[in-house]
């Protein structure tokens, strides 16, 4: 019997402190801790997906396209790279890029009856 406790101690420990852990805690604190560990493994992609979508969109956001011979630029440079157009103008049609208070908004008053 010695040689059984011997050879076996962590498997003994770890039977006595499940036997102690179950009753305590319940199937509660098991159901959870699987539950916690399915949503990171749910969560964690979904998060990688919005940060690509989120580069993505900040990715596009920055690609102009010349009006003047259709080459596609990356927005970093003022003229086209193929006929030397003005992309400025581009950036100024662009709606995005707009702050509010640059906008103006016709309201016309009118009496209710």
């Amino acid at each position: 019997m010695n040689y059984f406790l011997r050879a076996n101690k962590n498997l003994l420990t770890y039977s006595l402190i499940m036997l102690l852990v179950i009753p305590i805690f319940g199937f509660n604190f098991f159901i959870n801790f699987v539950g916690n560990i399915l949503l990171l493994l749910f969560l964690i992609p979904f998060l990688l997906l919005v940060l690509v979508f989120i580069g993505f969109n900040s990715y596009k956001s920055k690609i102009n396209k010349c009006s003047t011979c259709g080459a596609i630029s990356l927005g970093l440079s003022e003229t086209c790279m193929t006929c030397g157009a003005d992309l400025e103008n581009i950036n100024k049609k662009n709606q995005l890029d707009k702050k509010p208070s640059e906008s103006t908004i016709e309201v016309k008053a009118e009496e209710v009856k």
